[in-house]
């Protein structure tokens, strides 16, 4: 039996339409194909959801999209995992000048 890892999978930015305008009351629609992603990936991989949002709201929001049957949970604590995928993310490639350097001139992918 192989082992599925966890991945967490940030929502606003990554799954949803999210352009910086954040409302503790709305979740964007979902992202033109986040449901096929979600449902490919599920198949190797344990995907559990990373945001700061009301887990109520996020849960009613997956079962709108159809896409809580790919997920296996919700959460705002940064797990221990394979992978997380985020659009406010640099990734640490073993140098702190070249770190700095994207963080100095970071933009989310949607500015």
């Amino acid at each position: 039996m192989n082992k599925k890892y966890p991945i967490l999978i940030d929502l606003d930015g990554v799954l949803n339409e999210y352009r910086g305008n954040f409302q503790s009351d709305y979740i964007p629609q979902i992202s033109d194909g986040a449901k096929e992603f979600l449902e490919k990936l599920s198949k190797s991989f344990n995907i559990i959801i990373f945001t700061t949002r009301n887990k109520k709201l996020v849960s009613k929001w997956l079962i709108k999209y159809d896409i809580n049957k790919f997920v296996c949970g919700v959460t705002n604590i940064k797990e221990p995992a394979f992978l997380y995928i985020d659009d406010r993310a640099v990734r640490f490639n073993g140098n702190y000048n070249d770190l700095y350097g994207e963080i100095s001139n970071f933009k989310v992918w949607y500015k």
